[in-house]
Order: C-alpha cells, then structure tokens, then sequence
C-alpha cells in the first residue's frame, strides 16, 4: 500500500503542475488539469482508509492534500456578506444573445432585459451580446442603457451587418473615458475594455470571453448521444486549450500594462483547475476566492458543476460580496456580481 500511496503522490504533483504549463508549450496539457478533482477524491479515500488503520503511510495523502490546499480555497467557499455591502458593484453575464429561452422553450421571455435593467450594478459587462438596430423590443444597448442613465461601450465580433451584430458590451453609471479592443476573433469571442472614471480614480475593466470549451452540452443530455461525441469532445477540448492560451497571452501582457486598476470579468470558459486560471491569478486577485460562498457553478446546462465565469481584480481592490444568481436562468449561463471597496 505504501508504494500506491507514492505512486499516486507523483501523480498528484504531476497534476498540480500542470496548472503552470502552457497548453501552447506542452501538447494536451491542458486536459490533465480536468483530473485534479479526481485525484483530490483519490487523497481523501487513501488517507481515511489507512488513518482508520492507522498506519504511518496516511501521512503520505495527507501530505498531498496540504501541498494543493489551493484547489480546495478556489473550489469551495464559506464567505458570509450582503449585498448591500457598500463599494463599487459588477456584474458579468454570457447572455446567450438574450435568446436562450426561445431557443430551448420556443418562447421568447422579455423578463431577461428586465433584470438585467433593474439590477443596481454600477458596471455591467456582457458577452454573447445580441444588438438589433431594427427592432425597438431588441434594441439591447438602448434598453440596459436606460435611455443615458448608463454609459455603454459596444463591440461587434467579425462578420456581422450593422442591423443586427453579436458581440460583447460594457455598461458603467459613471463616465467612460477611454476604451479598445484587446484582441478579437469572429462572431463573439473576444476581449475588450473601457476606463471608466470613479470619483478622483480611474479603472479599466475588462470585458473577456475567450474561445469556447467546445463542449456540446445539449449532446450530453442523454447517454446514446454522449457515446457518440465523447472523442470529439477530447480533441476539441484540447484545440479549445490551445486557442485560450493564446489569447491569455495576449490579454495578460495588456492588463500588465494597463495605467490602472484593473477588474477583469467575463466568460472565460475555463475552470478553476486551468493555467489560465493561475496565470490570472498571478497578478490579479479572485472575487470568489476572497468573498465568495459554496461552489460558485455559473454554467445552467446538464455540466452544472463548471464555474468558467469569473471575476478578478487588481489586489488594491478589495472584493466584500460575491454571488452567482442562479435564479436567473436566462441564459445557458447564470450572472455572477461582485462588490469592490475601492483604496482611499
């Protein structure tokens, strides 16, 4: 049992490191970080069994499970704020074109724009941003503007008519001063940003959704149709890797770069266990992390338990209330907001 306990020590490291790697540098490295939690819940049965039998090997597990105990601080959280903690108030929502309903129902629900109006944030950032110039029911930039009570920065993705465009959006009560595009692909993936002036300060916030983890969840909703995309999903997972690192790459040296704080929110289609993840975090603080409660799952399909959507910021910015609003199911993903005291 000893030498399965150091068997399965080495592999855990193997997998810890693996956060730390570049997809781009180390062909399907990407897929390794899916199996920490497994080999978490691997730890856990290896240090009962043998601490119940007390033998000294126990320590081996036992010291596996410390050595990652940051896998355990970004999975699960027991932070207790309100809401109504005062400071500067986000919101990030993959909005699914503000079609999801109509898509998976037939029925359009106009109640997604009301929410999303009605909700306090003073910074709204979108993806998957649906805009119909021509249609004043679907005009979604004069609608969550709120006819000028929200300053709003628009970016159509590659490919779409000035009538009606998909891209991505930030919104903010206070002034917009500057904004660009970080980088940008076709359709909606993409990465933008806007400074926005609060008080004597300035901000910039980011507005990301890098490239999709090309998981086709409507595949997955029952076995037979899960048999068959099973080894697509493995390569397409692993392109997926390597389209995303790439673009950290790019957003990462902007955001070092930036003149500002930075508050970085957004669809990043990538979990917890991820090297995007951790090269983020080198640099930028994790709203959940600091002030987050339970699990934090944002994903509202049959792989509920994926938490891809994200808020981080610069450490000056002190994160005192996070939430996932899981009652909002507009979308195939749920909003996350976050409450900021700024420095004095």
């Amino acid at each position: 049992m000893k030498y399965i306990c150091w068997i399965v020590f080495l592999v855990t490291m193997a997998l810890y490191l693996s956060v730390l790697v570049s997809p781009t540098n180390f062909p399907y490295v990407g897929l390794l970080p899916f199996l920490i939690p497994v080999i978490i819940a691997v730890n856990i049965f290896l240090f009962i069994i043998l601490a119940i039998s007390w033998k000294k090997s126990a320590l081996i597990p036992l010291l596996a499970l410390a050595i990652g105990y940051k896998f355990f601080v970004i999975t699960y959280q027991f932070h207790s704020s309100s809401e109504n903690e005062p400071g500067l108030r986000v919101l990030t929502y993959n909005a699914h074109m503000f079609d999801y309903k109509r898509r998976t129902t037939g029925e359009f629900d106009p109640n997604i724009y009301t929410w999303l109006r009605d909700h306090p944030a003073d910074i709204k950032v979108f993806q998957e941003f649906y805009q119909d110039n021509t249609s004043p029911s679907k005009n979604s930039l004069k609608i969550l503007s709120k006819e000028g009570e929200y300053q709003y920065s628009y970016q159509a993705g590659e490919g779409n008519s000035d009538r009606r465009s998909l891209g991505m959006a930030i919104f903010s009560k206070y002034p917009i001063v500057h904004d660009g595009v970080v980088f940008d692909t076709k359709y909606s993936n993409g990465a933008m940003f806007a400074d926005i002036r609060v008080g004597s300060d300035t901000l910039r916030i980011y507005n990301t959704h890098l490239e999709s983890m090309a998981i086709q969840a409507e595949a997955l909703d029952n076995y037979d149709q899960a048999k068959q995309v099973y080894r697509k999903t493995l390569g397409k997972l692993h392109r997926g890797s390597m389209a995303r690192a790439e673009q950290l790459d790019i957003l990462f040296e902007h955001l070092s770069n930036s003149p500002h704080p930075v508050i970085l929110m957004g669809d990043l289609n990538e979990i917890p266990y991820s090297y995007a993840y951790f090269k983020l975090s080198q640099k930028l603080k994790n709203a959940f992390e600091l002030a987050g409660r339970g699990f934090g799952f944002t994903f509202n399909r049959i792989l509920f338990f994926l938490r891809i959507d994200h808020i981080f910021a610069s450490p000056e910015l002190n994160p005192v209330y996070f939430h996932t609003h899981r009652e909002v199911d507009y979308s195939d993903h749920y909003p996350v907001s976050a409450t900021f005291q700024l420095p004095e």
